[in-house]
């Protein structure tokens, strides 16, 4: 699939090829969702507590006498069923990680790809690159690339303060390194601005790879 390559100005200087083995490839919508809840599952501490009756700090002591008041019979306040009391099968530290192959995430990567380029939410620069930090500028960036509505995800190749901070303070806008794309983040988006640096990383992590090679290590897939 051939797409065209904007600058910062929106205007078209040339074109590209994207690899079919990413862009083209039959979208998955099971798989997507499985590393999407892979994804909300290990984000999640799992640190909440309850306390049960026996860590409740009451006393341990009857609380009042066995016969002769007409009431029930208790033997301690920590019970559930009085209030301050101790909890029920309440939540406890737990893990929620769970465990999805490299081939399968790789693969649903792929598909989220393909469905953005197949809905045409993927714009290319080929570059994108500031002097100093202005938000301004950037929101002018935007506007020439008609991204400017609703939620962009902006891919970059390596570290750039000066487009960091630029769209720090825009709200609807998010920064990632393409080393760090992700399906959760890459579906969040209306718009993904992918540089042709950036698109270079993310060929080389998800393109085929050539058999009798050495698989390449990414950190934060």
């Amino acid at each position: 699939m051939r797409v065209p390559v904007l600058n910062m100005q929106g205007e078209q200087i040339s074109e590209i090829e994207l690899r079919a083995d990413i862009f083209e490839v039959p979208v998955n919508v099971s798989l997507m969702h499985q590393a999407l809840v892979r994804q909300l599952a290990n984000a999640r501490q799992g640190t909440h507590k309850t306390k049960t009756r026996s860590e409740n700090n009451r006393s341990k002591s009857k609380w009042y006498r066995q016969k002769g008041t007409g009431r029930a019979r208790h033997g301690s306040r920590n019970a559930p069923i009085f209030v301050g009391g101790g909890i029920a099968h309440g939540p406890m530290p737990r893990s929620y990680v769970k465990k999805m192959p490299r081939k399968m995430r790789r693969a649903a990567l792929r598909s989220a790809l393909s469905a953005k380029v197949a809905e045409q939410q993927v714009v290319v620069v080929n570059q994108l690159e500031m002097e100093a930090p202005k938000t301004k500028m950037m929101v002018g960036v935007l506007k020439n690339l008609s991204v400017n509505e609703g939620k962009t995800l902006i891919l970059l190749p390596e570290r750039n303060e000066p487009v960091e901070l630029s769209v720090s303070n825009l709200p609807a806008v998010q920064i990632l390194r393409a080393h760090y794309l992700n399906v959760k983040d890459l579906l969040g988006a209306d718009h993904v601005v992918v540089p042709l640096g950036a698109l270079e990383v993310i060929e080389s992590i998800l393109g085929t790879k050539v058999p009798g090679t050495v698989p390449e290590v990414v950190v934060g897939e």
